[in-house]
């Protein structure tokens, strides 16, 4: 029906509904094209991370060894691992002590290196290259390389010789066999946030430095109240990162100590891979990897809880 006054028409009853429902199904016609062409994506996830997910979360309530028949225990494995396992408080020791000393030396080794890259008039591109390389080569070859450097009578020990320096060899001596496994996930590793924190800064408008130094700010001044806060977000999510890999240790310490001397290298990844690859014992690995899975939500979740505090977003 149609009203018609003038140049005015108005459509009310089946025909004011026709322009709704050409819409409606030009939505259901969009959602359908969009599921399709999502649907690859969506059977991946489900194939190679939901459904695995779930398949060793009932793992880690069974004592399957492998080759035989998997077995329902419950909590058997968690409480063994809590409980019994005189080992496990010794390796989240270590993974605990490695994160911490990593991640602080990551963070601001990565941090001074950007701001120095940053204040150079020429050759920003080719260091940042440079110290970028590293992340590019694989761990277990890199492991390697340190392993000959750091190995009884190698490169290290004459270096230490040469200075006159009181310091055993890395490798052999469980108080420092730690040290070596930080400064080879260093060198490695911190190429990433490195550039990272350089694009950030580079990002900072020149004016607000220039309107700090006319005031009066010192350098220290200038990166502490200024380029720091700016990089903050940047920051936070460097930090983040850097934990989650940290807790994650494996290739450096299966290359060059497998856990040793003793046990003062053994992290949660190799505990996992020593259950599950040298004992078989694969129902008890899987209940260390959940722990380990849920070690690093709980401490993303409180960085995410912390970063209210100290992450500043430029609106």
């Amino acid at each position: 029906m149609s009203v018609q006054a003038g140049n005015l028409d108005v459509r009310t009853g089946a025909g004011a509904a026709a322009p709704v429902r050409s819409r409606r199904r030009g939505f259901r016609s969009e959602g359908r094209a969009a599921f399709w062409f999502l649907l690859p994506s969506l059977l991946g996830f489900l194939a190679f991370l939901l459904l695995p997910l779930l398949a060793s979360l009932a793992l880690s309530f069974t004592n399957w060894q492998l080759l035989a028949q998997p077995k329902f225990v419950g909590l058997a494995n968690y409480i063994r691992l809590f409980t019994v396992d005189p080992s496990f408080w010794h390796v989240l020791r270590n993974t605990a002590l490695y994160t911490v000393e990593y991640l602080v030396l990551n963070i601001v080794l990565a941090v001074g290196m950007a701001v120095w890259i940053s204040s150079l008039r020429w050759g920003k591109r080719f260091f940042r290259l440079i110290f970028f390389l590293p992340t590019f080569t694989p761990m277990i070859g890199v492991s390697v390389i340190w392993l000959l450097i750091f190995t009884p009578g190698g490169l290290m020990d004459w270096i230490v010789g040469t200075l006159g320096l009181p310091i055993p060899n890395f490798l052999v001596d469980p108080a420092w066999a730690m040290q070596a496994i930080v400064i080879v996930s260093l060198w490695s590793g911190f190429g990433y946030n490195l550039l990272l924190f350089g694009a950030a800064l580079d990002s900072i408008p020149q004016t607000y430095l220039d309107a700090a130094k006319i005031d009066g700010a010192t350098a220290w001044q200038r990166f502490w109240r200024i380029k720091l806060p700016l990089i903050s977000p940047t920051l936070f999510f460097g930090t983040v990162m850097t934990a989650i890999t940290a807790l994650q240790v494996f290739d450096q310490v299966y290359s060059m100590t497998r856990g040793g001397p003793g046990v003062a290298t053994a992290t949660l990844g190799f505990f996992i891979y020593q259950n599950g690859f040298t004992t078989y014992r694969m129902g008890y690995a899987t209940s260390i990897a959940w722990v380990m899975f849920i070690i690093i939500m709980a401490l993303t979740a409180l960085q995410f809880r912390l970063q209210r505090k100290w992450v500043h977003y430029d609106a």
